[in-house]
């Protein structure tokens, strides 16, 4: 896969920031109009186009009369272990196959990655995993579980006191920046934009089975 499509493939992806309010997360209720939450754990998903893989029993042939074996990720969760300063975050999920030739015993084994990403845009490290799954003779679908695991260094997740001042200090109706929101402001932007991380995980694509999955 080229370095442009392994950037392109977190971008599609609109990751929702995880959890619950814990301890040391910024809480944003105080502006107008402005309501955030985040914490330095990273959210955890899967981008999108990534979450499934088809796989063809003939190449090139893309019919799905020639398809041999779909899988997809699922029950994607995670935990995080925020009490030192390098931050560990763990994903584990699912992965549900179905073949279309259910004769034999036969086990797949499919590639994954995990990614972990800046601001956004920029991957800090990336990962390539596998998981195999096993199907008795006769059975048509089967599971397999998998995980991923990363380290953020909480001094680079974590947001400047001066900008979490600016965030965060109350205003007043009537103040020159009353109708401001401090999250729009460019300096605030890029400075939450650098403190934010992702750990993405979806199956390993060739530029084929991505474009196939774009375009079905």
């Amino acid at each position: 896969m080229t370095n442009r499509l392994r950037l392109a493939i977190p971008l599609l992806m609109g990751a929702a920031l995880a959890g619950c309010k814990t301890d040391g997360e910024l809480v944003v209720d105080q502006g107008i109009g402005i309501t955030a939450v985040r914490t330095a754990c990273p959210a955890v998903g899967v981008p999108d186009y990534t979450g499934d893989i088809t796989t063809f029993r003939v190449p090139g042939d893309t019919s799905a009369a020639n398809i041999d074996v779909t899988a997809s990720i699922t029950n994607l969760r995670s935990t995080c272990d925020d009490g030192s300063p390098r931050i560990y975050t763990n994903a584990t999920f699912d992965v549900l196959a179905r073949r279309t030739d259910a004769r034999g015993a036969r086990t797949v084994t499919l590639p994954y990655y995990s990614v972990v990403l800046r601001g956004g845009t920029s991957v800090v490290t990336k990962r390539v995993g596998q998981v195999t799954i096993a199907f008795a003779d006769g059975q048509e679908r089967a599971q397999a579980r998998a995980q991923a695991g990363a380290f953020v260094d909480r001094a680079e997740a974590t947001l400047p006191q001066e900008i979490r001042e600016q965030i965060t200090r109350r205003r007043k109706a009537g103040d020159e920046d009353a109708a401001i929101d401090p999250l729009s402001e460019p300096a605030v932007k890029a400075a939450v934009a650098r403190a934010t991380f992702e750990l993405l995980v979806g199956f390993q694509l060739s530029e084929e089975q991505l474009a196939y999955n774009a375009t079905r």
